[in-house]
């Protein structure tokens, strides 16, 4: 018998234990059923948080910093107040300084950006932000709109350069009565701290399902703000895309080789809220390991009945020649089909259904009240599905609950056969 042992080595151990997870049905089921359900809430959990995240990234990326953004030291130190008397490389004109932007390698595009506060003048609203962009520039580089991955518009047309046109968001357009054709009386401050009254016309009403943005955002050209503003060709920030977030660190680098001081050059990854999400997700890492060490649990308890219940049966081993090391991967091999089965099917119901809610947003800002309206958040959240995270589940659920029935495993190595064959 030692000698077929042998012969066989470890594929008839595992076919032996293989075998025996299939004896008791019952409790094989317990098993797979603890494990997968793990795996399963590892699978779905990790892919809302990746959803949440992107999100944000995307937010951040799009409508605050783009990949690296360039501000005068001043602004930066006031930058809540978002004065506008401090353009970037102390007024230079926006237009040389991208040019010479553009000229690094890996980037994609560059874009001049003000925003500022504006009282408006007959309105329930008593505040809002003047955005000014090169409209058709970044509506063609990115979609606003991350939900529908399209420029947001729902209603109109985005205003024309040089224009007394303005666009607002629809939840602004609701709260105060306003639609197109109606004009915006509101005052802002310029650059040499002069009031400044305007009444541009709404041409346009978008929606880009952030609520901050759609509410309190009235998106202007550029130009016209320039000039609104006393800014000439200067420009409050210069927004910088990528051909790929990853190269943020050197074009940052080479960015402010080409400033001279007094500027501050900033990348996405230095955002508060992408910096939070960062140091999250270890700590739902940690989540995801109690909860596949409360599975194993179960399958410790079921290892260790196992070779309460088969006591004689590993002395009958022991005396046809096994030894203590086979009988113990013939234990090990079983909870280890009971931890790969079970987080099989964790895998199979976790990421069967991931795929599909990848296709069908959860509206978190419909469900909560906008609760998360201060977060850099679009309001519509996406699954994240991805094979790389399947399988990290399912190595992560099989490792741990391997692991943990190592040692209830080798307690069968330490039954004596000829005790064993007495009880």
């Amino acid at each position: 018998m030692t000698n077929e042992f042998k012969q066989g080595g470890s594929g008839t151990l595992i076919k032996i234990a293989f075998r025996n997870i299939w004896r008791n049905k019952r409790r094989t089921a317990f098993c797979f059923s603890a494990v997968g359900i793990a795996v399963f809430f590892i699978v779905i959990y990790s892919s809302l948080i990746d959803g949440m995240t992107n999100s944000i990234n995307d937010i951040v990326q799009i409508f605050e910093l783009g990949h690296v953004r360039v501000v005068s030291q001043d602004y930066e130190s006031e930058q809540e107040y978002l004065p506008v008397q401090f353009p970037v490389a102390d007024g230079r004109s926006f237009q040389e300084m991208a040019n010479q932007i553009k000229g690094i390698s890996g980037v994609r595009s560059v874009f001049p950006r003000i925003t500022t506060l504006a009282t408006l003048q007959e309105s329930s609203i008593r505040h809002a932000m003047l955005w000014g962009l090169d409209i058709a520039g970044e509506m063609g580089a990115n979609n606003f709109n991350l939900t529908d991955r399209n420029n947001g518009l729902i209603e109109g047309r985005y205003p024309e350069p040089n224009s007394n046109e303005a666009a607002v968001g629809w939840a602004f357009a609701e709260k105060t009565g306003l639609s197109i054709g109606d004009r915006i009386p509101l005052r802002t401050t310029s650059a040499q701290f002069a009031d400044r009254f305007w009444e541009p016309v709404i041409t346009g009403i978008f929606n880009f399902d952030y609520i901050r943005y759609d509410e309190q955002f009235i998106m202007v050209d550029i130009s016209r703000l320039q000039r609104l503003l006393a800014l000439e060709d200067g420009t409050q920030q210069l927004i910088i895309f990528a051909e790929d977030a990853s190269m943020s660190p050197q074009i940052a680098a080479q960015v402010q080789g080409l400033l001279e001081q007094g500027n501050v050059v900033t990348e996405w990854t230095d955002n508060y809220w992408v910096a939070v999400m960062r140091m999250v997700i270890p700590i739902y890492t940690i989540v995801f390991l109690v909860f596949l060490i409360v599975a194993s649990f179960l399958i410790v308890n079921t290892v260790v009945m196992i070779i309460h219940e088969r006591i004689k049966e590993i002395g009958m081993m022991g005396c046809l020649g096994m030894t203590r090391f086979e009988i113990v991967k013939v234990f090990f091999f079983e909870s280890l089909f009971l931890a790969a089965l079970g987080a099989t099917c964790g895998i199979l119901v976790g990421g069967s259904l991931t795929g599909l809610l990848a296709e069908f947003p959860i509206r978190m800002g419909d469900m909560y009240g906008n609760t998360f309206s201060d977060m850099p958040m679009s309001n519509a959240i996406f699954f994240q599905f991805d094979h790389r995270r399947l399988a990290y589940a399912w190595v992560l659920g099989v490792l741990i609950a391997s692991i943990f029935t190592l040692v209830p495993s080798l307690k069968s190595a330490f039954v004596e056969p000829v005790e064993a064959l007495r009880k």
